[in-house]
């Protein structure tokens, strides 16, 4: 194993340290560094993945099945999925990595005050979320999570989740040698929330800069993620923090903890929440005010899953889950800018005010460490 930590808590997770923690949780590193709400948790290094390879002896193994896909043949993608994951998940994880995650859990649930706190149990790969690429949708997050030990054996499925079908594939059409590919596992105190979305630093639909575009729904973000409902939508001017744009959907179901089966679970909404907003104008603003602060913080535009706190919290009611590279429009060469650098003086000054020359937004000059 060498001198590779096994546990990072997110606090000392960051870009200098995306070899050993992922995508993902290097993200949420930097979030806490720039200050932005994040739940509390720890990753569970690339180290401690290499030492279960190399304990385990599945290297070889996982080659072999490797050696044998053909990516453009779907039975033999499943095949080696299934053969692969049903080697990792039946293996036993190393002693001190169980240890070492059995420590860290044991201390969050300290930090958070006392008990089993549940947790989200989420992949981290070292090749996840590439500015030329994104991985989102493809591997695999456990939620709710409850003990020691069934963090263990999620961090097992989590690292079995690097080679699902879609996976495999993908990487192989990206040039990403899954032979060489490790996961970080990301363990975090779980936000029950009032309602949870995804928020683009831009307009999806045509990749206007000066916008932000909001989805929500009640309950956990899995069922905008998923698709599973018709969210409500907001379109934020980023310069003015107006909502320009606002669609109410029927939203039929969210996503909670069910007690009585033991897991999160997709349930009905009665009628009278059913269409109604599940964000006031309040959240929105806040949300906005949040996206912008990170956008200037990467210097660009950003994908970025949230959660709205139940009442009552003390803090900010927002709670950043993840934050990644917008992936689509970031690629697109535009042929012309969204203001044309002619004409008044205040098309101009609009324009640097938006950042599209790189000026700092809202006169604010650039936060230490943006990029």
């Amino acid at each position: 194993m060498g001198s590779e930590p096994l546990i990072l808590w997110l606090e000392d997770c960051g870009a200098p340290r995306v070899t050993l923690v992922g995508g993902k949780c290097a993200g949420l590193g930097e979030m806490v560094e720039a200050g932005v709400a994040v739940p509390p948790g720890f990753a569970v290094t690339t180290g401690a993945h290499r030492a279960f390879l190399e304990r385990s002896g599945l290297d070889e193994r996982i080659s072999a099945l490797l050696a044998g896909v053909d990516v453009d043949d779907v039975h033999s993608v499943d095949a080696a999925s299934a053969a692969i994951r049903e080697l990792i998940e039946s293996a036993p994880i190393p002693e001190e990595v169980e240890s070492a995650v059995h420590r860290a859990y044991e201390e969050l649930c300290s930090r958070c005050g006392g008990g089993d706190v549940p947790v989200a149990v989420r992949s981290s790969a070292v090749s996840e979320d590439l500015a030329g690429a994104s991985f989102a949708g493809q591997l695999e997050t456990y939620l709710w999570v409850l003990g020691a030990d069934e963090v263990a054996r999620h961090t097992l499925r989590v690292w079995s989740g690097l080679f699902t079908a879609s996976a495999l594939t993908y990487r192989a059409r990206m040039g990403v040698e899954s032979e060489h590919a490790l996961m970080s596992v990301g363990v975090q105190q779980m936000v029950e929330p009032r309602a949870a979305g995804v928020m683009f630093t831009l307009n999806p639909v045509n990749g206007d800069p000066s916008k932000i575009a909001i989805e929500a729904s009640w309950g956990l973000g899995e069922s905008v993620v998923h698709g599973d409902v018709n969210p409500d939508r907001y379109l934020v001017d980023k310069v003015t923090l107006e909502i320009i744009e606002r669609t109410i959907a029927t939203k039929d179901l969210e996503y909670r903890f069910d007690p009585e089966r033991g897991e999160v679970a997709a349930m009905p909404l009665p009628d009278e929440r059913r269409n109604a907003p599940c964000l006031s104008d309040g959240d929105v603003l806040e949300l906005a005010g949040v996206g912008k602060r990170i956008e200037r913080y990467y210097g660009s535009a950003r994908d970025i899953e949230w959660a709205l706190a139940g009442e009552g919290e003390a803090e900010s009611a927002v709670r950043i889950l993840q934050s990644r590279a917008e992936t689509v429009w970031s690629r697109k060469r535009r042929e012309e800018p969204i203001l044309e650098r002619k004409g008044s003086a205040v098309e101009y000054v609009l324009a640097e005010i938006m950042g599209l020359s790189g000026a700092p937004q809202d006169g604010e000059a650039p936060p230490e460490g943006e990029r």
